[in-house]
């Protein structure tokens, strides 16, 4: 098991990965220590009061104890007192994880930043590049793996799987490990991006579309090469949720042309995604998004279906829409 620190600050505006972050800490977190190991603080309840209260409680469990705390980007410095002593006494077998999802307006406090690494603590920032900056970040990390990676090829592979920068650093390393030297668009095309990658994006993409025999086929697939239900609900559900956040922004009188812009997507990606919103508008989007909740709650054994069966059913309702 690994050996976990007292302290966790996790932030930056690269929200995507954050909650990649969040949940790799609550799986590990509940392999070691059981779902009764971890206490949640969200919304209005994660303030720094809160969590000094939780960190003082008495407690009887057994094995280390998680508090995960989301939201410290709305915190203010001034707010931190009693918390930054609590934390430079951290009580034995106990780990708190901060995460704060930052933008224009909201920075985690940097008295909160200094605070968990006077604990002993680790502090990571996720920064999201600008559309323009990936491809020269591309290239960099592949020079970093030993692969030489064309400026053309990068941005045929920023087309083929997206902006998120952990999804291309995988298939970077794919390539690596493929024993590539030199990376051209043929390669990218033929390599990068997994058939279940591709089926994830098409599931997701057919669900906003109200394809019922596309969303359910690939659905099938997925499932058939072993693709966990937990992650498949989490594509969806961001798929569906930028199509919602499209939907209301065109249904309130902005331009496609400035929506368009918002979405960090491949040109074409993002034009079909734009008339797929349109066509389903928000009252159908939101819908689809609480079955999606209701279909997360299925799959965690709440559903008197089995859990295949739960999620297809799920799925056919919310694309038929």
């Amino acid at each position: 098991m690994p050996a976990f620190k007292p302290a966790y600050l996790i932030h930056g505006d690269d929200h995507g990965r954050i909650g990649e972050r969040r949940a790799r800490l609550r799986r590990l977190a509940e392999s070691e220590s059981g779902a009764q190991g971890i206490e949640l603080l969200e919304g209005d309840a994660a303030t720094p009061e809160a969590v000094v209260a939780s960190l003082n409680a008495m407690t009887f469990a057994l094995g280390r104890r998680f508090i995960v705390v989301d939201g410290v980007e709305r915190w203010r410095d001034r707010e931190l007192d009693q918390l930054e002593a609590v934390l430079a006494d951290m009580p034995a077998e106990t780990t708190v994880a901060f995460f704060g999802r930052e933008d224009t307006r909201s920075k985690v406090p940097e008295r909160l930043r200094q605070a968990v690494l006077k604990a002993g603590g680790d502090v990571a920032s996720e920064q999201s590049l600008k559309p323009w900056e990936l491809p020269r970040w591309v290239v960099a990390r592949g020079r970093e793996l030993g692969l030489q990676v064309d400026p053309d090829a990068a941005r045929a592979l920023i087309a083929q799987v997206g902006e998120r920068q952990q999804r291309l650093l995988r298939e970077l390393e794919k390539l690596a490990l493929s024993g590539a030297g030199r990376i051209d668009t043929g390669q990218v095309e033929a390599q990068a991006a997994s058939s279940a990658e591709r089926r994830v994006w098409s599931l997701a993409d057919a669900l906003v579309a109200g394809d019922v025999a596309a969303a359910s086929a690939a659905f099938l697939a997925l499932r058939a090469q072993g693709e966990r239900i937990g992650g498949l609900i989490y594509w969806m559900a961001q798929r569906v949720g930028s199509a919602l956040e499209v939907a209301e922004a065109l249904e309130a009188g902005r331009a496609e042309s400035q929506v368009k812009r918002t979405l960090r997507l491949p040109p074409r990606a993002a034009e079909r995604l734009i008339a797929d919103a349109r066509r389903a508008g928000s009252a159908t989007l939101r819908r689809a998004l609480e079955q999606i909740a209701d279909l997360e709650l299925a799959s965690r054994g709440a559903g008197g279906a089995g859990e295949d069966t739960a999620a297809l059913l799920a799925i056919r309702r919310i694309a038929a829409g």
